[in-house]
């Protein structure tokens, strides 16, 4: 069983996803709602799938201070979690341990493959806009002849990273972050296999992809991560690629 780790921050104004506000139309606001639903489609997905979800939050005391909320980080993710999973009496919540993302991710995988002895694990972003079961559910089938899995997203990204050992995580998620973690594991003398392509929304050039996904999906009444979908329609958001560059639009 694979244990899947969705490393979550509180969706706050201009912590998570400061990018996308200033390269969209989206709000600060807006981005952080959109960041709370692809949270709440990937925490799905994890608890739908064949292993066992672990939500991995940042507490307040690894978040500046500009971003200090009423609640406390941990209140406002398991808040987030209840409303996306209906309840989460069986739901393993940890602290992130680590100043920076390559230093939590790996302080999680190694705990969890070294200390606690689990078969494999895996590294999952909010921003994975498209993480479904069935993605979850493959990718735990690759581990079992694969000492690394990586799912790779647009601009050289990773959207899940999966392990069965662990490899050197310090800088392993620098960019180009596909390449640089797979190097990591060639380098530790894995095997590497890959997932679908899939889009993360962390820009707003990310929306030029996941917004024709998104509908076309739709349209063929395929799955698709039914929060972030009704987000998007609720905003009007669409991509136009007519003359000029391609845009993200708002009907």
């Amino acid at each position: 069983m694979t244990v899947i780790v969705v490393l979550a921050d509180p969706p706050r104004e201009g912590l998570v996803l400061p990018e996308l506000a200033e390269t969209s139309p989206l709000t600060e606001a807006e981005a952080a709602e959109l960041y709370a639903v692809m949270v709440k489609d990937a925490l799905l997905a994890a608890e739908r799938s064949g292993g066992e979800l672990l939500v991995n939050y940042r507490p307040d005391d690894l978040l500046p201070d500009e971003y200090a909320g009423d609640e406390s980080a941990e209140a406002e993710v398991r808040a987030l979690a209840a409303d996306a999973l209906g309840g989460v009496e069986d739901v393993r919540f940890e602290v992130q341990v680590g100043s920076t993302f390559d230093a939590r991710a790996g302080n999680a995988a190694t705990h969890l493959l070294r200390e606690e002895g689990v078969q494999s694990v895996a590294v999952v972003r909010g921003s994975a806009a498209f993480l479904t079961r069935t993605i979850v559910d493959s990718a735990a089938m690759k581990l079992r002849t694969n000492e690394v899995v990586l799912g790779p997203a647009t601009g050289g990204r990773a959207y899940y990273a999966g392990f069965t050992e662990p490899i050197d995580y310090a800088g392993a998620f620098a960019p180009p972050e596909l390449e640089t973690l797979t190097a990591r594991a060639t380098d530790a003398g894995h095997s590497v296999e890959f997932l679908p392509m899939q889009p993360v929304v962390e820009r707003g050039d990310d929306l030029l992809h996941l917004l024709p996904l998104l509908e076309a999906r739709i349209e063929a009444r395929r799955i698709v991560p039914k929060h972030a979908a009704t987000f998007v329609r609720e905003k009007g958001l669409r991509a136009e690629f007519g003359d000029g560059e391609p845009r993200v639009v708002r009907e």
